[in-house]
């Protein structure tokens, strides 16, 4: 195994390039190392970015949004003094993600590309309207958070690609967001169901609305249909109702031992109106 730390990025896309075996990049390690151990893969090549300059920071971009470095680690976004404020969903999300221990080395781009269909902060990230800087052979471009995964363990980057940073949009006023998860213990378990809620209000009226669904497809699933059924509403009953049908609708689970099919179907509807109060109080300005 060949073990490479390039000063930027498009060195790294170069090393990933230029491989011929398997290649992984190692930014928080909580993934990789795991599947080395346990021989489930070995790299020929494991190229680190931890050293990048900037990998390891959260700012505040012009337009108002975050950057998110890569080998940002979930207690980093939990302590930071800001970016909760904002997207408290998102943080919440990682936050779920493994012990104390995990979330030291933990990042929001490894659970990203790691391309579980019940990733925690994947769901929350696509209600944001999140998207990644991917850097490769042929420059670089911007892809929405929802499109990076295309299948379980698999994503849409190409050979010699790698994900530079990860941007969530300018909050704005009078705006929540929220997520949710079904775990049968009580810590430290797989998602059976994830379901995160990005909402806008005029006044007392939802006037934006993005919901995404984790654990009941292939890949995280954004469903327009359950947001257009918040959007004109005050989340009254009737737009509860019919929320948690359109994310019945979208569900496409499997049967396993930790839930059937009907059981993450109904549980997706439930979640999904959970996550939407939660979204709208804090909306109207109940941080908790």
């Amino acid at each position: 195994m060949r073990y490479h730390t390039p000063d930027n990025f498009d060195e790294a896309s170069a090393l990933a390039a230029q491989a011929s075996g398997t290649t992984r990049f190692l930014a928080g390690g909580t993934d990789v190392l795991v599947q080395l151990r346990s021989d489930i893969v070995t790299p020929d090549d494991l190229i680190d970015i931890k050293h990048i300059p900037g990998v390891r920071e959260i700012t505040n971009e012009d337009h108002g949004g975050w950057r998110i470095g890569v080998a940002v680690s979930g207690a980093e976004m939990t302590e930071h003094p800001r970016l909760e404020l904002d997207w408290p969903g998102v943080v919440e999300a990682m936050d779920l993600i493994g012990s104390t221990q995990v979330q030291g080395r933990a990042t929001l781009v490894g659970n990203l590309c790691n391309g579980s269909p019940a990733a925690d902060a994947v769901p929350a990230l696509a209600a944001a309207g999140a998207h990644v800087t991917v850097v490769g052979p042929n420059g670089s471009r911007e892809i929405a958070v929802e499109d990076v995964p295309t299948g379980p363990g698999k994503t849409c980057l190409e050979k010699g690609e790698v994900i530079s940073a990860l941007h969530l949009p300018r909050r704005g006023h009078a705006a929540g967001d929220a997520y949710l998860r079904f775990i049968p213990r009580t810590e430290m378990d797989i998602a059976v169901v994830g379901a995160a809620i990005n909402l806008r209000l005029d006044g007392d009226t939802i006037t934006e609305a993005r919901v995404a669904l984790g654990a009941v497809a292939p890949t995280v699933r954004l469903v327009p249909k359950a947001g257009a059924a918040l959007i004109g509403s005050t989340l009254d009953e009737a737009a509860l109702d019919k929320l948690a049908r359109a994310a019945r609708a979208a569900c496409n689970p499997i049967d396993d031992r930790r839930g059937t099919i009907k059981f993450r179907t109904k549980v997706a509807g439930v979640l999904a109106q959970r996550a939407a109060k939660i979204a709208y109080a804090r909306a109207k300005g109940d941080r908790k």
